[in-house]
């Protein structure tokens, strides 16, 4: 019999896998207003709130250059804002607009119905566990954001 540790190891590497795979299903079959990158970023900002370009540099695992290429067309499309970081005046924060929420909400609507039909084919005992998995992995990331 596997150990705990195995076997939370195993479920761990297959939630991750089945949510990539899903995740990239949706975006294979949407055309997005925005390009994924972008998308994802916008997401990243409204999640972690007013966030250097450094500090997003770091969550996105890229160069500080290439984030601010992204930043910078992001901020150009009106979906972000610069302002002075009140903590250091060299530095600035970035910020996702009301447009910016209301482009990344567009996207996620448009992800989920690429989605639907997948979904419609599930019968009602599937669909509520699948709702139930997705609450215990809002509690995953709830309980992650009060360790950080």
């Amino acid at each position: 019999m596997p150990s705990p540790t195995t076997t939370d190891t195993g479920l761990a590497a297959d939630l991750l896998s089945v949510v990539a795979r899903i995740n990239r299903l949706a975006t294979q079959r949407v055309t997005m207003q925005l390009p994924f990158a972008q998308a994802r970023l916008l997401s990243t900002i409204e999640d972690q709130g007013a966030a250097r370009i450094s500090d997003l540099a770091a969550l996105d695992h890229c160069s500080q250059p290439t984030m601010t290429t992204q930043v910078r067309r992001l901020e150009d499309a009106g979906l972000v804002t610069r302002a002075l970081d009140p903590a250091d005046g060299r530095a600035v924060l970035i910020s996702i607009t009301d447009a910016g929420i209301a482009a990344l909400a567009q996207v996620r609507t448009d992800r989920g119905a690429a989605i639907d039909p997948f979904l419609e084919r599930l019968d009602d005992a599937d669909r509520r566990t699948l709702a139930d998995a997705i609450r215990v992995m809002r509690r995953l990331l709830d309980d992650a954001r009060e360790q950080h």
